[in-house]
């Protein structure tokens, strides 16, 4: 069995086994259908046993390219757009308790001094509901002064506007709110002096001024 080159694609590449045993019956048909004499005989042999050996033959063959088709290039998402933040705050309730307005310090330099210490008094409320749209509202404040119990007092407001301490009953004492008794046109003041109940007393707008309505333990 020889070796046997066959013709092949330009450029093959690739292997194929092919049996020399059919080469060389081929070339024996070929012998005895057609005699070849001379030097054409002899080159033919050549050619045909120059490729071949022992064993099966190994012939180069070109694998067919393989091509692979390629979908149309993709096209990159958008980016999401980013959720816009708020460019301003909520505005306040004007109508919320707020004790820091500034018209609670314009109301407390107003006020006459201390009469015990003669001192004016210090315009950071101790407590309040102090509202601009109450009808009335509070807070307390005490003397500015560093005594161990300085006297304190209830500032009284309509609509966010001081109310002059001549049209309000006597506050000097009281220390506290009860908010949960307050209305929009009425104020719950508290008194403690560390013994017992605290006192609550009620204070109404009556549309012209301030009055006392109600004086009781609480």
């Amino acid at each position: 069995m020889v070796h046997c080159r066959s013709a092949t694609p330009a450029g093959s590449t690739g292997l194929v086994k092919v049996r020399c045993g059919l080469v060389w019956t081929r070339l024996c048909g070929i012998r005895s259908t057609r005699r070849l004499t001379g030097f054409a005989a002899a080159a033919l042999l050549v050619a045909m046993l120059s490729g071949c050996g022992s064993g099966d033959s190994t012939v180069a063959k070109t694998p067919q390219a393989t091509t692979h088709p390629t979908g149309a290039p993709r096209t990159p998402a958008p980016p999401s757009a980013a959720v816009a933040a708020p460019t301003s705050s909520a505005a306040a309730d004007p109508c919320a308790v707020n004790l820091a307005d500034p018209a609670i310090a314009r109301g407390v330099s107003e006020l006459p001094h201390d009469p015990r210490s003669q001192q004016p008094w210090n315009p950071e409320p101790l407590a309040g509901n102090f509202n601009e749209c109450a009808q009335l509202s509070a807070v307390i404040v005490k003397a500015n002064t560093n005594a161990e119990s300085p006297n304190t007092r209830a500032v009284m407001f309509h609509l966010g506007k001081l109310i002059p301490p001549q049209g309000v009953p006597d506050t000097y004492g009281f220390n506290g709110i009860d908010a949960s008794q307050c209305t929009g046109d009425t104020v719950a003041l508290s008194y403690s002096g560390g013994i017992g109940l605290p006192s609550v007393v009620k204070f109404r707008w009556n549309g012209n001024g301030v009055e006392l309505i109600a004086n009781a333990g609480a």
